[in-house]
């Protein structure tokens, strides 16, 4: 079989598995689960056999003609580098593990027929993403994934947090994706060709006649699917969904797809000096912002999602100073250690009987409870603070290093400044890493909550999963010297500077967030700690995804007396916690204006617009009344009619006339 073959696959597989997934989720059951599971799980194989033939050598690039347009042509095309090949290994391979973890974890959810398949739908329009040669075919699965992520984070519609989540996850994106259209078609019309080989040759021709304005265009979409500031708002309350969901998104889907598609064409937004500048502006404030905000959440699962948003900051600032090897590396390693954060913390979840906006002011005794949580999310929180040698440590070094080489004016494809400002909001962002990372392991596992009862042993679905991904998050980042095949020959290795730099800050950013711990503990009676409110318990035999739709509506935790966050941020955490507060900016700036127009369109409709139509229909039922009324059936009143109308007409032809004779 050829490697175009294998490549053609690799996307079907999962789609045909959701297909048949709907058709026999409510016939056959029984065949529910394997259908979850074996089509990703042979796409991920079919992957594996495509990057072993790739090898991180020559492009793979093959097309056929999808239908003729009569102007710009759309063509049904792989486009398979090294980076490509390994993207969709890691998609792969963190969608198979997110299918067999939720056969555990949504074992008795009645809609898991439905959620297996649009999972598998959305890793199979994340693949077309990946392998697609035409923009306007990559752009068909790029939407496709807003819409699994609508249906997804909506999946407990029951509760009215999910719905609106689910809303406004849709709405942000597409928010971003109008631009990005008109970005894309843009681009096509000055390179002549959806074509992706096309467009790169365009670029390196100069045929490209509005770099900037199509870079910043297609930025917006960047910004939407990638979460990026500002437009990265839906992704923190995107965690009403299952944690299985947010595990996939924050790993191998949708947020990645803006940064993968920055990186297939960083050529084009490197013909902007204005767009790249703009691009690390954009991640430098992400980074910083939400990091802070990550330190001032309650919520474990928001906690990581904004860590998600400053990770993929991270990325968009390596793309910023043109280094697409360093960005795409930080994202095959981000998404080992996010997807076992995420799947751990569903593990919590389980174990503590508590909703899915857990707060980890109610947690206690869970590091004895849940030793595979314990062991494997202590892995992925060292890999994402960055100490070595995890995973975390390599690739972020990587960025780091990137920037430098552009800040100092080693790499010309960025203005330095952009190098400069990518810098300096990565040094400061791995400080408060390595600051909410300890503060979210601290808090889950030494905490001192109201302790909830054991919510039922772990399935082995979900606990072998976990140590399947510590595998890449403790060792991925070894394996950086024999990467630079795959990432354009660039050398990924760390530098002194920038690793004493990165990790030196963040083992002060630890260390002093565990002086305050410690300090905050000691003046803290065990007593007063306690009295942080119990956490929902559900029957012991309960699903775990159900208890999450249940107790979204708990209210909020007291005040936890010992958490260093609101030590270490001081005023700063109010504004923090509630995301400095970019909603309700949203809410004033955009919001209300459009509630405002909308209400004086109603008031225009019912007071004027409809007072005319009841005018016209009451004119009419007036008429239809006068000649009702001379409708009498008496022939004498007739003639009588007749006869007035006749000496009338006779009256009036005399008095033409007249004027007549007269003029």
């Amino acid at each position: 079989m050829t490697t175009t073959t294998l490549a053609v696959l690799v996307p079907l597989l999962p789609f045909l598995g959701a297909v048949a997934g709907l058709l026999l989720g409510r016939t056959a059951p029984g065949f529910v689960r394997p259908l979850a599971v074996l089509p990703v799980l042979a796409a991920t194989a079919l992957a594996v056999a495509v990057a072993v033939r790739q090898g991180g050598g020559k492009t793979i690039d093959a097309a056929t003609r999808l239908t003729p347009t009569g102007s710009v042509p759309i063509d049904l095309a792989l486009y398979i580098d090294g980076f490509a090949a390994l993207v969709a290994v890691l998609v792969g391979v963190v969608a198979t593990c997110v299918q067999v973890y939720s056969t555990g974890y949504l074992r008795e959810d009645p809609r898991y027929p439905s959620y297996a398949a649009l999972v598998s739908l959305f890793t199979s329009a994340m693949l077309l993403v990946v392998y697609s040669g035409d923009l306007m075919v990559l752009l068909v699965g790029w939407e496709i994934m807003g819409i699994c992520s609508y249906f997804l984070v909506g999946h407990y519609w029951e509760t009215p947090e999910a719905r609106a989540a689910s809303l406004k996850a849709f709405l942000v994106t597409k928010l971003g994706d109008v631009p990005f259209l008109i970005g894309l078609f843009a681009l096509a019309a000055d390179a002549g060709t959806f074509r992706i080989t096309g467009v790169l040759g365009a670029v390196a021709g100069g045929g490209l006649d509005h770099p900037t304005l199509i870079a910043l265009l297609l930025l917006a979409g960047v910004a939407g699917k990638s979460a990026q500031f500002p437009l990265h708002t839906w992704l923190p309350d995107a965690m009403a969904g299952p944690t299985p969901v947010s595990a996939l998104i924050h790993a191998a889907t949708m947020v990645a797809a803006g940064i993968y598609f920055t990186a297939r064409l960083l050529p084009v937004f490197a013909e902007s000096a204005a767009a790249m500048t703009v691009l690390a502006v954009m991640a430098a404030i992400t980074m910083v912002g939400s990091a802070l905000a990550a330190l001032a959440q309650d919520d474990i699962k928001r906690v990581l999602a904004y860590s998600t948003i400053g990770q993929l900051g991270y990325m968009a600032g390596a793309l910023a100073v043109g280094d697409r090897g360093a960005a795409v590396f930080h994202l095959l390693s981000h998404a080992a250690f996010k997807a076992l954060l995420f799947l751990a913390a569903g593990t919590v979840i389980h174990a503590a009987g508590t909703n899915s906006l857990t707060a980890m002011s109610r947690m206690s005794g869970l590091a004895k409870r849940v030793p595979n949580a314990y062991w494997t999310m202590t892995v992925a929180l060292l890999a994402l603070a960055a100490i070595p040698p995890f995973a975390g440590f390599f690739s972020k070094e990587a960025v780091l290093v990137a920037a430098e080489h552009t800040a100092l004016g080693d790499r010309t494809v960025a203005p330095a400044g952009a190098g400069w400002t990518v810098l300096v909001a990565g040094l400061l962002t791995a400080l408060l890493t390595a600051a909410y990372a300890l503060r979210l392991w601290l808090r889950t596992f030494r905490g001192r909550g109201a302790e909830a009862p054991a919510h039922g042993r772990q399935p082995l679905a979900m606990t072998s999963v976990l140590w399947v991904l510590a595998i890449p998050s403790l060792g991925f980042g070894l394996t950086v010297t024999y990467l630079d095949d795959w990432f354009d020959g660039n050398a990924l290795t760390p530098t002194l500077t920038t690793a004493v730099l990165g990790t030196g800050l963040a083992a002060a950013g630890a260390a002093v967030t565990y002086a305050v711990w410690r300090t905050l503990a000691a003046r803290t009676p065990a007593a007063a700690a306690a009295r942080v409110p119990a956490p929902h318990v559900a029957h012991p035999d309960a699903d775990a995804g159900l208890v999450e739709a249940e107790a979204l509506t708990l209210p909020q935790p007291a005040e936890d007396p010992a958490d260093p966050g609101r030590a270490l941020l001081g005023p700063l955490h109010g504004p923090a916690a509630d995301g400095f507060h970019l909603d309700a900016v949203y809410r004033t700036a955009f919001v209300r204006p459009v509630l405002a127009a909308a209400s004086l369109v109603r008031f225009l409709d019912r007071e004027v617009v409809d007072t005319y139509v009841r005018g016209a229909g009451a004119s009419a039922r007036g008429l239809g009344w006068l000649v009702r009324r001379a409708q009498t059936g008496n022939v004498q009143t007739y003639l009588s009619a007749l006869l007035a109308g006749s000496v009338v007409l006779a009256i009036a032809a005399v008095a033409l006339a007249n004027a007549v004779a007269g003029a």
